[in-house]
């Protein structure tokens, strides 16, 4: 007997979960502080900054005593125009990924992607590095909905999908993507292959953790009420 599939959806980040941006998110930014005057940081130390929208990363990348308002919004500036031209250059799908789309596919989940990335880098991205697979919305952030954690946008796709947000897998790899989850009524799954933690990611609401993309196939028939964690 077919087994019956728990969840009809998945909801997926993009940076840190479908595609290994840092490099160039790094890059660009360091290029920004640098037209400003400012010195840059390693690649590494943007792992805790990027995630939470532009804004958001130039306030955590300036020096402490540099962060006013017209300062963060000319670095933020420089920072779409730098990403702008050098978007692509380092970024790849992360090993594994096409292998869980192509599974997704054949199961017949939909899927739809959701970032703090500004819109149209967001489309931009899926389009150049994911364009084999269908995505029934790809989302990124505009005036029309608040920075995730905020569950608006998600909301909006779960409507959108006209699928219950109960019936999403919520695919993340940071402590906003769990607290969307958490607020949307989806189900948070946190990978470990992307920016943070495990033990950020359980902290902040994940229910089951996986190691490599295709690991999500595992969970469509979990119960989406069990508190068990899958590491």
């Amino acid at each position: 007997m077919e087994k019956s599939i728990l969840f009809e959806a998945i909801l997926f980040d993009l940076d840190g979960t479908l595609l290994n941006t840092l490099e160039d998110l790094a890059d660009a930014a360091n290029r920004a502080l640098s037209r400003n005057g400012f010195p840059g940081h390693p690649m590494d130390a943007y792992r805790h900054m990027v995630g939470d929208g532009v804004a958001v990363l130039m306030h955590r990348a300036l020096p402490e005593d540099k962060r006013s308002e017209d300062i963060i919004r000319v670095c933020m500036q420089a920072f779409r125009e730098e990403y702008a031209r050098t978007w692509y250059i380092k970024t790849n799908p992360y090993d594994g990924v096409a292998e869980m789309l192509d599974r997704l596919t054949a199961h017949g989940i939909k899927m739809a992607v959701l970032s703090n990335k500004p819109d149209e880098f967001t489309k931009q991205c899926v389009t150049k590095f994911l364009p084999k697979w269908h995505f029934n919305l790809v989302m990124g952030h505009n005036n029309s909905f608040p920075l995730k954690p905020d569950p608006a946008s998600a909301g909006a796709i779960a409507r959108c999908l006209n699928i219950p947000p109960s019936q999403f897998i919520y695919l993340g790899d940071t402590a906003i993507d769990m607290k969307t989850a958490v607020a949307a009524g989806m189900f948070p799954v946190g990978a470990l292959w992307g920016f943070r933690t495990g033990k950020e990611l359980l902290e902040n609401g994940a229910q089951a953790l996986v190691k490599k993309p295709q690991e999500i196939l595992n969970l469509l028939d979990i119960n989406s009420q069990s508190n068990e964690k899958f590491i």
